[in-house]
């Protein structure tokens, strides 16, 4: 890496060509006492991690950062920083994307172009008691020069999907400049403009969908985004509120 990146000044920067994981990085400095802002950006990750424990492939090209927030509010309520993180997301890659590509949010914590998976975010908190946040740490991997091939859920890579050349670095300033203002907005307007905007680019809304719990599977229409980022879900037995689990999609 040569020059530094240009970030705005509410985020102090640390720099990695390789770790085991942004995120444990990241999670050690928090426990270290490291402030709110503070950005772990590594080239390289060589045991990256998504949700559930799954491997994120790490090679370089990509993006792979994390950052430090100490926010003043309930767990429950700071777990709404995915979506943000995820408005920050489609911000950086609508300013990149050529007019074709479509992109879309997927419940709770994905973004797609062209229906299929280019980003995921990774939430990770450690409090002080059961209401009380000490920090939470908001992880971002974004494919730009290479996807993986054998995954769950189809991936993709900006450059596959929309012939752009992007480095990890341009993608990491355009990022926490959008991120940073939806965080901005969130704090001053609460998760309703966060909420309103993640909808409307939001997939399989009113449509069928299947949903993967930790004790099971359900299916129903995803019928809303309710007002704390809940899943809201009609089944055949009835509407379901659902907090957590990987969403699947009917085939066209």
């Amino acid at each position: 890496m040569t020059e530094a990146p240009s970030l705005p000044p509410a985020y102090r920067l640390v720099t990695m060509d390789t770790v085991g994981s942004t995120n444990e990085e990241a999670k050690r400095l928090a426990r270290a006492g490291a402030e709110d802002g503070t950005l772990v950006w590594a080239r390289e990750q060589t045991a990256g991690r998504g949700r559930s424990g799954r491997s994120w492939t790490s090679p370089p090209g990509n993006l792979y950062c994390s950052i430090i927030a100490r926010p003043e509010c309930p767990p429950a309520e700071a777990a709404q920083l995915s979506f943000v993180a995820a408005l920050g997301l489609g911000g950086a890659l609508g300013a990149v994307l050529p007019p074709l590509v479509e992109m879309r949010y997927k419940w709770p914590n994905d973004v797609l172009l062209n229906n299929r998976k280019v980003a995921g975010i990774l939430i990770e908190t450690e409090g002080v008691g059961k209401d009380a946040l000490d920090w939470l740490v908001i992880g971002v991997g974004l494919n730009i020069a290479s996807h993986p091939e054998d995954t769950e859920f189809p991936a993709t890579g900006l450059k596959f999907e929309a012939g752009v050349d992007f480095t990890a670095q341009e993608l990491l300033e355009t990022f926490t400049r959008h991120f940073l203002a939806w965080v901005n907005r969130w704090l001053d307007d609460g998760f309703e403009p966060v909420r309103q905007e993640w909808r409307r680019r939001a997939k399989g809304i009113n449509e069928k969908i299947a949903v993967r719990l930790p004790d099971g599977r359900v299916a129903g229409t995803f019928i809303d985004l309710d007002t704390d980022g809940a899943l809201i879900l009609e089944t055949d037995a009835g509407r379901r509120r659902i907090t957590a689990g990987d969403v699947f999609f009917a085939a066209p």
